[in-house]
């Protein structure tokens, strides 16, 4: 398959725009903080959300049972239990717009700098053009082979800084998805937006186009943090940006942080999340630094030394975001995301439950069929890789083959652990054996009595120590009472690396 990787490895995220993979995770990956890691298999905020592909499939039914309702924007495409997830025609599509004003000091993300006095103004740059006049071509060669495709319920402007995109150009894009795919009415379609990359009369444009979803790229509020990550905007930027969203009547909108960035304190996260609050974001997605190699800061620091956090002060970071938002109203859905009641990102959950999704774009990663593909991340082998498509020599259509039964489970057990809701263990035994579900619950054990790991009944009940005690002697008790197995937050979750390798060496052994 020409320009197009076919792995078979597990794939380990972490944090949007923060490190080498938005969802991912094996034997290696497991080894790093929790903190260091997030779910979301595509290069934007899984999450977004950067993939590393894997290929492999899962089936709904031992998932959550249905995503988190978002306010007016409830999906029609639920399957039945029978059928496994991989098999259905994806009703998402990520689509990465990799512009970006200057490269950040943590990125090393598939971006196009497009030099520091690039602004909303910039509507005639042929970097631009020609890059949308190939990302639609991709669209258009892209073949489905679905006897049945509904319309998408979901699409994600990811980068990159996607509003760096003149209007004029996203509008070709979503008409090009809606003559291919078809894009339903009341569709979420969210678009990462940086603070100083635009004002009303685009937002309003945009809007007007269908975005109704924005997710803006604050990452801190202390200007001193914001120079030494690299980033293009100022703090003035920052304000002006939530202004203009407010003013413009946004809806929906997510609101990015970074902790654990080079000289950053306690009380400068603490102000931040405070700053946060008080811009009333509908959502708040709060990512660790994951230094990479092949990044300024990865010359410059060494994880775990001073300027940078050791993984206690990390931990303290996170047990902050979690009290602070909690105690606003922001319910904790999964690893690094946070949500008012009804705001939980629909896209990003399709990577949760594991769900088809189409991806077009530098570096941008599919899931269909139960095969993740990847594209290139430099644009002259995207280029060749579009062209073949067109040519037919890459055919991303066909059904995945080589279903590994045990992998299946692990992606399952690894998705699942990242979300409030959980595993799901009466689906989980249906589909891999009551034996496995045992054995989770026994090796699980400890970390319930030590606060990490919380079991519930089929009501989503938590069962507590002394109950567990009567159950774990007889084996039949312990499966049928037993419904979900969830991390609690924060602290099961600053553990959920090490808990997801457990379930490895029970699953794998």
């Amino acid at each position: 398959m020409a320009n197009c990787q076919k792995l078979t490895t597990y794939f380990v995220a972490r944090g949007n725009k923060l490190s080498s993979i938005s969802v991912e995770a094996n034997a290696k990956g497991l080894k790093q903080t929790m903190l260091k890691s997030t779910i979301a298999p595509m290069l934007s905020t899984l999450y977004p959300q950067k993939l590393f592909p894997i290929k492999l499939a899962s089936f709904c039914s031992a998932l959550p049972r249905s995503p988190p309702t978002v306010r007016q924007n409830a999906s029609t495409n639920i399957p039945t239990l029978e059928t496994p997830s991989y098999i259905l025609p994806p009703a998402s599509a990520y689509v990465h717009l990799p512009f970006c004003r200057k490269r950040c000091h943590y990125c090393d993300f598939p971006i196009l700098a497009l030099g520091s006095s690039s602004t909303e103004t910039a509507d005639d740059d042929p970097r631009i053009s020609n890059y949308i006049h190939l990302l639609i071509r991709e669209m258009e060669a892209t073949q489905t082979n679905f006897n049945k495709h509904p319309p998408l319920e979901t699409v994600f402007f990811g980068g990159g800084t996607p509003s760096l995109v003149p209007p004029r150009l996203v509008a070709k894009v979503l008409d090009t998805l809606r003559s291919k795919f078809g894009l339903r009415l009341d569709a979420e379609i969210s678009m990462e937006m940086d603070p100083g990359t635009f004002d009303a009369k685009k937002l309003k444009e945009l809007m007007g186009l269908g975005v109704n979803r924005v997710s803006l790229g604050v990452q801190a509020f202390q200007e001193e943090l914001l120079k030494a990550c690299g980033r293009a905007h100022g703090i003035d930027e920052v304000h002006e940006a939530i202004e203009i969203i407010n003013s413009c009547g946004v809806g929906n909108w997510s609101l990015d942080l970074i902790s654990s960035l080079p000289h950053q304190t306690q009380e400068m996260w603490e102000e931040s999340l405070k700053l946060t609050v008080e811009a009333n974001p509908n959502h708040v997605s709060v990512y660790d630094l994951q230094v990479e190699k092949d990044t300024k800061f990865g010359s410059l620091y060494i994880p775990g030394e001073f300027p940078l956090p050791n993984d206690t002060q990390s931990a303290k970071f996170y047990r902050m975001a979690s009290k602070k938002l909690s105690e606003a109203n922001y319910g904790h859905y999964e690893v690094s995301s946070y949500s008012k009641n009804g705001f939980e990102c629909k896209h990003n959950y399709t990577y949760w439950i594991n769900k088809p999704f189409y991806a077009f774009g530098l570096g941008a990663a599919s899931y269909i069929n139960g095969t993740r593909y990847s594209r290139p991340k430099k644009l002259k082998d995207y280029t060749d890789y579009v062209k073949n498509l067109e040519g037919g020599s890459v055919d991303l259509s066909q059904e995945g083959d080589d279903v590994d039964e045990w992998e299946m489970a692990m992606d399952i057990v690894m998705l699942s652990l990242r979300t409030s809701k959980g595993l799901n263990l009466k689906s989980f035994g249906d589909d891999f054996g009551s034996e496995v579900v045992v054995e989770l619950c026994k090796v699980y054990e400890p970390y319930m009595r030590s606060g990490h790991v919380l079991f519930l009944d089929d009501e989503r009940r938590e069962i507590k120590e002394d109950e567990f005690s009567s159950l774990v002697i007889d084996d039949e008790k312990l499966e049928n009472e037993i419904g979900f197995i969830r991390l609690s937050d924060p602290d099961g979750f600053l553990l959920s690396n090490e808990l997801i390798s457990l379930a490895f060496g029970v699953i794998d052994p």
